[in-house]
């Protein structure tokens, strides 16, 4: 990989990360509206930061408080979105596949750990990704590709 993918990966992973942590009482529980997901669009642009996002979700998960089925699992999430993200064929569909993803699972890891209803927490995990990815992460998809050389 050269180098400046791998910086991508690192720059990406520490920004999950950070942001996350920084947003705490948002990132995390039932109701969480994870700003860092915003980032989850990238993908689209630069496949290689699946594995950045990927990075900081896990990094991030650990200070989530659920333990290592949700630094696991969440971060397989991510992971599996990001990809999927990757593939989409249009920028409307990008922050998609994050969206889902972490409804279903994330949902998962809230009803295994926390013993919260299911529907109701693919719910709230997919408002919230809603908000995140569409509000946030779309129109920074679309600056990063108005902005950014070809």
């Amino acid at each position: 990989m050269k180098t400046s993918k791998v910086v991508r990966v690192s720059v990406i992973a520490a920004l999950y990360a950070v942001v996350t942590v920084v947003f705490a009482p948002l990132s995390y529980g039932l109701t969480q509206v994870r700003i860092s997901e915003a980032l989850t669009v990238l993908p689209f642009i630069f496949p290689e930061s699946v594995m950045g996002l990927f990075l900081g979700c896990f990094i991030a998960n650990i200070y989530g408080g659920l333990g290592i089925i949700d630094v696991v699992f969440g971060s397989l999430a991510t992971l599996i979105a990001a990809f999927l993200t990757s593939k989409m064929p249009s920028p409307l569909l990008a922050p998609l596949p994050p969206v889902l993803v972490n409804a279903v699972i994330i949902a998962y890891v809230l009803y295994y750990t926390l013993g919260y209803p299911l529907l109701t927490s693919m719910l709230y995990v997919g408002i919230g990704q809603f908000l995140s990815c569409y509000l946030i992460g779309l129109p920074l998809l679309f600056l990063l590709k108005k902005y950014l050389p070809k």
